[in-house]
């Protein structure tokens, strides 16, 4: 299976959280449609756990073999696998932007980096997923600047996290260091998503 390409809000409401900080994914619409809504059956032990791992996947709009790698490079590397998978995911490029504010929504990031118009020190990068590590600068080319800066009005009072030093009128920005669990904007409980994988 390729990926997603249907209604994103579908998958708010399969998860019970908004993906996207959008009013269409934070709004009444993630309530189930009818006069009671369907209740369903309560969620297994398996269930729980699915519906956290779905979570983070939705959130960072990643496939399940590409969730798993990163999963297993978390899991090789020294310290808390939890913590290792949040700084894989949030240190993506795509999500980088999502946090600097250039682009309201994952996908919208996704598809600014994947035009090219992006430059990771000084060089074009058109590849969404490659990590940024502490040090790396992200500059943009010339023709994006106004639609960065109007994407950037829409989503006034956006907040960049501290391990990121953005400049918005240069509209250049730094990475200072890596992201600790606390700089995460969602809850989400990675012992129940390492644990679905044992």
């Amino acid at each position: 299976m390729g990926r997603y390409l249907g209604p994103k809000v579908k998958l708010s409401r399969r998860v019970g959280v908004p993906i996207a900080d959008i009013p269409k994914h934070t709004g009444k619409d993630l309530e189930i449609p009818g006069m009671h809504g369907f209740r369903g059956r309560r969620a297994t032990e398996y269930g729980v756990r699915m519906l956290e791992k779905q979570k983070l996947r939705y959130h960072y709009s990643v496939m399940e073999k590409q969730f798993r790698k990163y999963l297993d490079e978390a899991k090789r590397s020294k310290g808390n696998t939890g913590n290792s998978l949040m700084q894989l995911l949030e240190t993506r490029l795509d999500n980088i932007l999502r946090r600097l504010g250039v682009g309201r929504t994952i996908w919208a990031t996704r598809q600014i980096v994947s035009h090219g118009h992006v430059l990771l020190n000084g060089r074009k990068t058109d590849i969404a997923s490659v990590h940024v590590k502490p040090g790396d600068t992200i500059t943009f080319k010339e023709g994006i600047h106004k639609l960065l800066r109007e994407n950037m009005e829409t989503a006034a009072g956006h907040n960049v996290p501290g391990w990121l030093e953005w400049n918005p009128s240069a509209l250049t920005a730094k990475v200072l260091a890596l992201p600790s669990p606390e700089d995460v904007p969602f809850e989400v409980n990675l012992n129940l998503i390492i644990e679905f994988y044992r």
